[in-house]
């Protein structure tokens, strides 16, 4: 089985701040990792090649330090890893960062199975997989929680608000994971190893056919006009009391007096 799986390099989250006088995202000295909910979609690929073989291929598309980020995953057991890189497609959104990730897997050429987290935490759109299914031409499952494949008929398992759905699929197919398909695994001494001295390989516009309008800031309508912090409350009540029953009824009682319940 050929499984590509497509990862973002992203800011850590929790060390992300806004300059309060431009509104701006203070990116200087914030540590980069992988996307989290890729990292379930790397370790729902490797679960799947211990079961049928195969090969993983790790695609992303960033700047040239993202390579750590493919580094990353070949320490986890990913085969190989490709960057997609050229000035061209900076400033994308989510519409040309599909395109353009689309066309590096036409490039690719074969393949049975492409695998994505099911959104990025510095936009949460959840757009960029389903849009490179669409590009594709390709069947796409989304919300996945529970895979199983058998010769070229796949059987999943979708996380919804209330239920679980059941959907059947053949291959070759598009599937964005959740994070409660799995746990995943940590890296080991040998895979380290092998990590230190991967080479990857690089593709940009030159490599691909493609439209170059669809590419980077030209290609891409979504336009961010203002960052911000939501101001600050002062009028708020923390309630402090020695069990969760005594806590509940003083918040009953507060909000009977403002006549809210």
């Amino acid at each position: 089985m050929e499984i590509i799986v497509c990862i973002k390099q992203v800011p850590d989250s929790a060390s992300v701040k806004i300059d309060p006088e431009t509104n701006t995202l203070m990116r200087q000295g914030v540590p980069a990792i992988v996307n989290p909910f890729d990292m379930h979609a790397v370790e729902a690929a490797l679960q799947l090649k211990e079961i049928h073989g195969g090969t993983i291929t790790v695609v992303t598309m960033g700047p040239p330090q993202a390579t750590e980020a493919l580094r990353e995953c070949v320490a986890l057991g990913a085969d190989k890893g490709i960057l997609v890189s050229d000035r061209a497609f900076g400033g994308s959104d989510t519409l040309a960062t599909s395109y353009t990730l689309a066309s590096a897997i036409r490039k690719i050429g074969k393949f049975d199975l492409i695998l994505c987290g099911m959104q990025a935490i510095d936009g949460d759109t959840a757009q960029v997989g389903p849009s490179m299914a669409e590009e594709l031409g390709l069947a796409q499952v989304t919300f996945v929680c529970k895979i199983d494949i058998n010769g070229d008929a796949v059987t999943v398992q979708r996380e919804q608000d209330e239920c679980y759905e059941v959907v059947e699929a053949k291959l070759p197919l598009l599937m964005t994971v959740v994070r409660s398909i799995n746990d995943p695994r940590f890296p080991n001494v040998k895979g380290i190893m092998k990590a230190k001295k991967a080479k990857f390989d690089t593709l940009g516009v030159a490599d691909l056919v493609v439209d170059e309008s669809r590419l980077g800031l030209k290609g891409s309508p979504t336009k961010v006009s203002k960052i911000f912090s939501p101001p600050k409350r002062s009028n708020t009540i923390q309630i402090k009391k020695d069990t969760p029953q005594e806590a509940v009824a003083e918040l009953l009682n507060l909000l009977t007096v403002a006549k809210i319940v």
